[in-house]
């Protein structure tokens, strides 16, 4: 069977701990090729992973024709001219979350990509896995009742690390961009709507260049339901999801990355804990990709819903800026 042939634009960590490796354990995707700026870097990683080819520059992997689609895990300021300069070379683009700096920005990107005939994907790999299907499942099904809020927090202490580009203002730093996008396209997710406003109030860093250190948001859905969350990168680690409904809890713990992958279900019926099999959400996302590119299949999260979790998070770091109420554009 034909795979997707993958380029990787750039040798950043999270490429190298978790996306390469997903790639060569999907059932659609193939590496092909990497590339760095520091050829030497690119030669060391295509040769750890058994990449055919490296590349001293971007664009010089841009213009390989036997590259069918490209992973951008670059600074988040460089993520819509990569995406552009892709969509123009004929490659299909896996890219790193968020896919922009504003929702501005993403309509760009999605609207290039599809004037060139290639797929755009946000890689939010969370929620490829079947857990987050179990939840919609038993939302839907009434199990915990009418849902009546969602409780999401992602946090971590990293702040020692001064020279990390989370923390350059200008690149996009900040928690809501690097773990705040997470609770909030979650929310959407299982509400199935989008907000209509949101609210927030954030820790802005003199020592990080500005950018938001911890934040703490309200995201309001139509019919009263609400979105609390935080997210922070100077704070002690949580990675949860909670859904409340008038009869009952959802509860995800490590419910954006890590193990176990459980889901304690609190409902009429009782208290349980479901396990699921530790799959990589990282070859199932590109595997998502791969059957769009091979199969014409459609993506199952087209690239206009990046444009919307966009929305939202301008939305709740502008209310953090000006201490205001903001509606999102719908």
């Amino acid at each position: 069977m034909r795979k997707v042939r993958f380029g990787i634009l750039g040798c950043a960590d999270i490429a190298i701990r978790k996306v390469i490796p997903g790639i060569l354990s999907s059932e659609t995707g193939e590496l092909y090729a990497v590339a760095s700026r520091d050829g030497a870097k690119a030669e060391e990683v295509a040769r750890r992973f058994g990449a055919p080819r490296a590349y001293g520059s971007y664009e010089d992997l841009l213009r390989d024709p036997d590259v069918d689609a490209v992973y951008i895990p670059l600074p988040n300021h460089l993520h819509k001219p990569w995406t552009m300069r892709a969509a123009e070379a004929g490659k299909h683009v896996l890219c790193e979350k968020p896919i922009a700096l504003d929702a501005r920005e993403a309509q760009e990107m999605v609207d290039a990509c599809r004037a060139q005939g290639v797929h755009l994907a946000e890689a939010f790999m969370y929620r490829h896995h079947p857990r987050y299907d179990r939840v919609l499942h038993l939302v839907r099904s009434g199990a915990i009742g009418a849902v009546r809020g969602i409780r999401g927090s992602f946090t971590f202490n990293n702040a020692h690390d001064v020279g990390n580009i989370r923390y350059r203002r200008d690149w996009g730093g900040g928690s809501l961009y690097d773990v705040g996008c997470y609770p909030i396209s979650a929310a959407r997710l299982i509400v199935g709507e989008e907000p209509v406003a949101a609210t927030a109030h954030a820790f802005f860093s003199d020592q990080h260049d500005g950018v938001d250190m911890y934040l703490a948001g309200l995201v309001e859905f139509e019919g009263g339901v609400s979105l609390t969350f935080d997210c922070g990168m100077w704070a002690a680690e949580r990675n949860e999801v909670e859904v409340v409904g008038t009869d009952g809890r959802l509860i995800l713990e490590h419910a954006f990355l890590g193990e176990p992958v459980t889901l304690r279900v609190v409902s009429p019926d009782g208290d349980r804990v479901e396990t699921f099999e530790p799959l990589d959400p990282y070859a199932l996302e590109v595997d998502d990709l791969g059957r769009a590119i091979l199969e014409d299949k459609p993506l199952r999260f087209p690239p206009e819903d990046a444009i919307k979790n966009m929305r939202v998070i301008d939305a709740c770091l502008r209310s953090a800026r000006t201490r205001q109420r903001v509606a999102i554009e719908r």
